[in-house]
C-alpha cells in the first residue's frame, strides 16, 4: 500500500472543513496502519476536539507552531514568522525521513497568504518529500504556485453558515 503513497492534496477556498478534511483523511489512514504526521501553522493549544482525540492515538503525532494571539493580516508578528519558518524546517525533516507515510501541513496556505513563510519555499519542501509520502496542505487562500503543483484539489465553498446569522464557534462541532 505504501508503494501507493506519494501525491500532494490541497483542500483550500472559503468554506469550513479544509482541516476538518484532512483530519479525516488522517483517521482512515491510521485505520489502514500509516504514520502520520500533523503539522499546524499558526494554531496552538487543545481546545480543538479533534486535536484532543488524535492525541490518544498511537502512530498519529502532531506538532503545532502557533502563538498564543489570533494571526491576521493587520497582526502578524516577527513572533509569527519566526513559528512559521520552525514549522516549515520541521516539515522539511519530517518529510525527507522515513517517519511517516502521511504529512499534513494545515494552514500552511494562510501562513503562506500572510507572508510568514514564501510559497517558493513551501513547494520546494513539498518538492522534497521522500517518494511515498502523501502530504496535504490545507488553508484558505492557497497560491497559484501551489495549486499547480498539486495532485488533488479540494475548493470548499461557504454557502450558507450559522456564524453569518451570529452563532459563535461551538464546542464539538466547530472547534
Amino acid at each position: 500500500m505504501r508503494s501507493e503513497l506519494g501525491l500532494m492534496h490541497v483542500y483550500t477556498g472559503e468554506g469550513k472543513g479544509k482541516t476538518t478534511a484532512a483530519l479525516g483523511l488522517a483517521m482512515r489512514a491510521w485505520g489502514h496502519g500509516l504514520r502520520i504526521c500533523i503539522i499546524q501553522f499558526m494554531k496552538v493549544g487543545e481546545d480543538y476536539g479533534e486535536i484532543v482525540a488524535l492525541r490518544k492515538m498511537e502512530g498519529i503525532d502532531i506538532m503545532q507552531f502557533g502563538s498564543d494571539h489570533l494571526v491576521t493580516m493587520e497582526t502578524v508578528r516577527q513572533e509569527d514568522r519566526d513559528l512559521a519558518t520552525r514549522a516549515l524546517e520541521y516539515a522539511r525533516a519530517v518529510l525527507c525521513c522515513a517517519d511517516y507515510d502521511v504529512v499534513i501541513l494545515d494552514e500552511i496556505n494562510v501562513a503562506m497568504y500572510f507572508d510568514l513563510v514564501r510559497a517558493e519555499d513551501a513547494i520546494d519542501v513539498v518538492r522534497s518529500r521522500r517518494e511515498g509520502t502523501e502530504v496535504v496542505l490545507t488553508g484558505r487562500n492557497a497560491p497559484k504556485a501551489v495549486l499547480d503543483e498539486a495532485d488533488l484539489i479540494t475548493r470548499m465553498v461557504a454557502e450558507k453558515h450559522p456564524y453569518d446569522k451570529g452563532v459563535i464557534a461551538r464546542k464539538g462541532i466547530e472547534f
